[in-house]
């Protein structure tokens, strides 16, 4: 029997910056045989021009007028040859082991299940991750872990992941009208289209944050749009699968966790989420702040005191030094 083939699989705009590191992670993986395909997403920066000069016979590089994040993903996935896939995001950094560890977890596992790992954030080197332990670092049942993780256990992001092909295909393609949040929607039904999440010790993968025009960092109409579809979509999945009252309290943990961040930029999108909440049985998830926050609260509720605060930060931020 061969061994199997991993497609790492990364969509590509703007990141001359960081892309050359997160290819040589790649390729400094243990695991073989695997193939990279970076579909280049209409990147304005020489993006496509620096891969091309990285190139190499485990490297094919195409480009597509600007589409989005989902569309890249879906135009490497038609391309793919492999039989598991790694989704990685062209700033992202894989530790040597990860996919070899994975591996040979899968191997030992009845089909369709997925592999999921340790992560950690890094701002500006990856040498000041830190890695620290959440409730979803654990084998776990479709359910259980989206239970699990939206009641506040931890996540896991796109790249901690790796996902059979079957599992993949009976998941469906990435909703190409998506850009904020678009994971949760694509991973939520990987997940309920598995046997259960693997977690793999030592899988390790680097996820570089706070960069200034990065799609989390967005706060656009459109951007709140596709938080609030993708949570949507997400949640209508858990539901239809298992509608009980852990999955419905869980959903609304979640839906309260969206209100929060979106409130004020969407106020119509958070009425919604608001509305949704009360159908689920209601929610008690408290905003955290700190004691200044917390006596606003008090005076006046949670969007008194965040406008209040977001007040604050425009005053200052105009005050002249």
């Amino acid at each position: 029997m061969s061994t199997p083939l991993v497609s790492v699989l990364i969509p590509c705009y703007n990141a001359t910056a960081w892309l050359e590191a997160t290819i040589a992670s790649v390729r400094a993986q243990t695991w073989r045989p695997y193939e990279i395909i970076l579909v280049d997403d209409g990147s304005t920066d020489g993006s496509a021009e620096l891969a091309a000069r990285l190139a190499g016979p485990d490297l094919k590089i195409v480009r597509q007028p600007n589409a989005g994040q989902c569309a890249a993903f879906n135009h490497a996935l038609r391309l793919a040859q492999g039989d598991y896939f790694e989704y990685l995001d062209a700033d992202d950094l894989l530790a040597p082991e990860k996919i070899s560890v994975q591996m040979r977890r899968l191997a030992a596992l009845p089909e369709s299940w997925v592999a999921a790992g340790e992560w950690a954030r890094f701002y500006r080197s990856p040498d000041d991750a830190v890695f620290q332990s959440e409730p979803v670092w654990r084998d776990l049942a479709p359910v259980d872990w989206l239970v699990t993780s939206w009641s506040g256990g931890g996540m896991m992001h796109g790249s901690a992941w790796l996902v059979p092909r079957n599992v993949a295909a009976a998941a469906g393609p990435w909703d190409e009208r998506l850009s904020l949040i678009n994971d949760f929607d694509y991973f939520t039904r990987v997940l309920l289209n598995s046997q259960g999440a693997a977690f793999c010790p030592g899988a390790r993968t680097l996820y570089r944050s706070s960069i200034g025009n990065s799609l989390s960092q967005s706060t656009s109409r459109r951007a709140w749009e596709s938080a609030f579809l993708s949570t949507k979509l997400g949640t209508d999945a858990l539901l239809a699968r298992e509608n009980s009252p852990r999955t419905r309290q869980a959903s609304a943990i979640n839906l309260q966790r969206f209100a929060y961040s979106a409130y004020p930029f969407a106020p119509d999108l958070v009425a919604q989420a608001e509305q949704w909440i009360n159908e689920l049985g209601g929610c008690d998830l408290a905003f955290g702040g700190g004691p200044v926050f917390q006596l606003l609260r008090r005076m006046g509720g949670w969007k008194f005191a965040r406008r209040t605060q977001m007040a604050g930060r425009r005053f200052m931020r105009k005050k002249p030094s």
